[in-house]
């Protein structure tokens, strides 16, 4: 089993992006240590073999980092970028950040195993964008969807089905309680090692549908921890799924802050979901 200590120190970085807002600095940078939040474990199950990799278990794999909105504009996308980027070397990956949709063609999706729609919003691709994008999905590629990914791109079908549902609406940004599920899960999901409850505060989606039917949920937040939510008891906040194509796919709705990608808990969650879906 290979251990992977993932750096919680919130590091300034640069990253390729057209977004012009400085990202936000991280408090305590220098100080953000804790060991315990900082483990993934990087033992990917093998049985992910139609997933795209570079043919090596343990070399760095290819990430592309998407954040185009066509719609609402998150003011934590540079912090987002930065934090995915600042992580690459302890994640054990390479990334790639872009806002440019032309990006989605055959030849250029095929140097990557991981695509993430990090806080989209809005139709942020054509139909051969579109099209491109669903038959690397059917060949094996991962995706992580990452809050408002699920703000995106309602009149595609396949996307929906990738995404596992649309949002609906949100309250105020307030703290609640996430509570996550493990019972009878792999070890190697990312949101092992996660504490239950997990109380953190962020913007909290309702969505249009329940996922469960169609996903595996991993957490889901606890409406009687804050006010605003309209899904009940069963409320899905992050979730997992196979693909088609013999890949994986992964979705949180967490992840509206700017503070949201400085804290080591979340970070180890989205690193650790880059891993999973890359089949690490």
């Amino acid at each position: 089993m290979l251990a992977l200590a993932v750096a919680l120190a919130a590091l300034a970085c640069n990253s390729t992006t057209q977004t012009a807002a400085p990202a936000f600095a991280c408090p305590g940078a220098a100080a953000q240590t804790d060991a315990a939040d900082a483990t993934v474990d990087a033992d990917a199950t093998t049985d992910a073999g139609t997933v795209a990799t570079d043919g090596d278990a343990g070399a760095p794999f290819n990430v592309l980092l998407f954040s185009r909105t066509a719609g609402f504009r998150h003011a934590s996308i540079p912090t987002a970028i930065a934090q995915l980027m600042a992580l690459q070397a302890t994640g054990g990956y390479v990334a790639e950040a872009t806002e440019d949709p032309t990006q989605f063609s055959p030849d250029n999706l095929a140097r990557f195993q991981v695509v993430v729609f990090l806080l989209t919003t809005g139709d942020v691709l054509d139909d051969d964008q579109q099209a491109a994008f669903e038959a690397w999905i059917g060949a094996g590629g991962g995706y992580v969807g990452v809050h408002s990914a699920a703000d995106t791109e309602y009149d595609w079908p396949f996307y929906g089905t990738l995404m596992g549902a649309y949002f609906l609406s949100h309250p105020d940004i307030q703290q609640a309680s996430v509570d996550v599920e493990v019972a009878d899960q792999p070890a190697d999901l990312p949101t092992m090692g996660l504490p239950s409850p997990w109380v953190r505060t962020d913007e909290w989606y309702n969505f249009q549908t329940n996922p469960r039917p169609n996903v595996t949920v991993l957490a889901t937040v606890d409406e009687s921890t804050y006010t605003g939510g309209t899904m009940g008891a069963d409320h899905p906040i992050t979730w997992s799924h196979p693909t088609g194509g013999g890949g994986r796919a992964f979705y949180t709705a967490m992840g509206h802050t700017d503070e949201s990608y400085c804290e080591p808990l979340f970070r180890h969650l989205l690193v650790g979901a880059l891993r999973w879906v890359a089949g690490r």
